[in-house]
């Protein structure tokens, strides 16, 4: 039974009758089509476009208080807190830090059942459920120990913050967000968006983050560079089991691969692998497709 307990989740609650506006004039998602129960990947951006803090937004039932509970980085939630506060001006909304009483855990594979509130993580369906409960209950969940969620996330292809990327540096089409529904290309305007939405249009997304594979089987430190001779790609993010998350400008990659080149991290040799849900070019797909 694969389910165990995220102690580096928090939980911030956005509450009261301007929750749904406040939340949709600010972030990068879609929150007023959620429906009680559903979720969404979504982020509070600088007007730089990028990204400060991201986080699954869950709407809740109005008969169960209503509102949305953000499942957020637990080192990020008063910070959240603080930085939500500041755009409250009038609207008639609450905003509470509850990670001291509400706990999040991680259900995949056959596991659909757990205390509190369960919802289909919303970035991908490889990565099964969530659950959001009292701490001392969801605490006592943790079956499976918490690298094998982490291999699970990292083989799926999915980032996450302060592991695979630096929360006040990335855009969110570097980490993914554009491919995996964390941002709206079709609502009104958010902190940011017209950033997002001219690197959308005009294609400019050079550097993402994708999944690759180690070909020894071993895999080096997190943070370790990828290099293709004397020429720095980027860096490996979070690790396990001969698989990583690497940034990567992708146009030095594909000249790379072009000029016969063997990728490395930390000495190791590595290749990439596209992902399941990836619509963007991907290094090495011209020269496969010439080639056939």
């Amino acid at each position: 039974m694969p389910r165990t307990f995220l102690p580096d989740r928090g939980i911030v609650r956005v509450a009261g009758e301007d929750a749904r506006s406040f939340l949709e004039g600010i972030v990068t998602s879609t929150v007023a089509s959620l429906t009680p129960g559903t979720a969404r990947w979504a982020a509070l951006l600088t007007p730089q476009g990028k990204i400060l803090v991201d986080f699954l937004v869950l709407a809740v039932p109005e008969d169960e208080g209503g509102g949305y509970l953000l499942d957020v980085p637990r080192a990020l939630a008063e910070d959240l807190v603080k930085r939500l506060s500041f755009y409250k001006l009038r609207a008639k909304v609450t905003i509470t830090d509850e990670s001291e009483a509400l706990a999040v855990a991680a259900l995949w594979g056959d596991e659909t059942e757990a205390p509190g509130r369960t919802y289909d993580d919303p970035r991908l369906a490889a990565l099964g459920r969530r659950a959001i409960g009292p701490r001392a209950e969801i605490e006592a969940l943790g079956q499976a120990p918490l690298a094998d969620y982490h291999a699970m996330r990292i083989a799926a292809g999915v980032p996450e913050g302060g592991k695979d990327f630096t929360y006040g540096e990335a855009f969110p089409h570097e980490v993914l967000m554009d491919q995996l529904g964390g941002v709206s290309f079709n609502k009104g305007c958010y902190i940011g968006q017209e950033v997002v939405s001219r690197m959308q249009h005009r294609g400019t997304a050079r550097t993402r983050i994708v999944p690759v594979v180690f070909t020894d089987g071993f895999v080096p430190e997190d943070g370790a560079t990828v290099v293709a001779g004397e020429r720095t790609l980027g860096h490996v993010g979070s690790c396990a089991r001969g698989r990583g998350l690497a940034m990567l400008r992708l146009d030095r990659v594909a000249d790379a691969l072009a000029a016969g080149l063997t990728l490395t991290a930390g000495g190791l040799a590595l290749t990439l692998e596209k992902p399941s849900f990836a619509t963007f070019a991907f290094p090495g797909e011209a020269a496969e497709t010439a080639q056939s």
